[in-house]
């Protein structure tokens, strides 16, 4: 049913993520992961949902059930005092390429949120950089918590940082 989804209707699934008893982040990656420069646009709609995500500017390059890949040009905008790129914009980082690797991994009636992030600084970030996350593919909706794992190589395919993200996954039902 998804699968032939037109474009033009993925924004308005994007917009109520938690509302529509489907896994509008899944749907959303399968339609434009097909379409040249789906992946750009998929993570513009990511960008749009989560206003802050956007700023970093990632795009997402691969997304299935456990996995995401995530990529970020180093520019001026990003970088430190030390000519690196910043610390917060490692997190955001790696925040993303959690999240989007739950968030397709998910049943269609869960959602999750970040219970708790931790993140090492291994060296220096520079140059492009690619953010690796792996995910437990959740059975059901029943409320859990999960431990993702990401990893960020500079493009020496060096570790640069690794973070977890502590996330609590639950059904869309709203509590009254």
């Amino acid at each position: 049913m998804f699968a032939a989804m037109k474009l033009s209707a993925i924004p308005a699934l994007l917009r109520d993520v938690n509302g529509a008893n489907v896994n509008v982040i899944r749907t959303a990656w399968d339609v434009l992961a097909a379409v040249p420069g789906g992946s750009r646009i998929f993570s513009r709609m990511v960008g749009r949902a989560a206003p802050y995500t956007a700023t970093i500017g990632a795009t997402v390059r691969s997304l299935g059930l456990g996995h995401a890949q995530v990529e970020l040009r180093d520019r001026r905008g990003l970088r430190n005092h030390l000519r690196s790129v910043h610390a917060v914009a490692l997190a955001n980082l790696v925040e993303l390429a959690g999240n989007i690797a739950l968030a397709y991994s998910l049943p269609d009636d869960a959602r999750f949120i970040v219970k708790r992030m931790t993140i090492d600084y291994l060296k220096k970030a520079r140059g492009t950089l690619r953010a690796e996350s792996r995910c437990p593919v959740p059975a059901d909706s029943e409320r859990c918590e999960l431990e993702v794992t990401v990893d960020v190589f500079d493009r020496a395919g060096e570790v640069v940082a690794t973070g977890i993200l502590l996330s609590v996954v639950g059904p869309k039902t709203r509590p009254r």
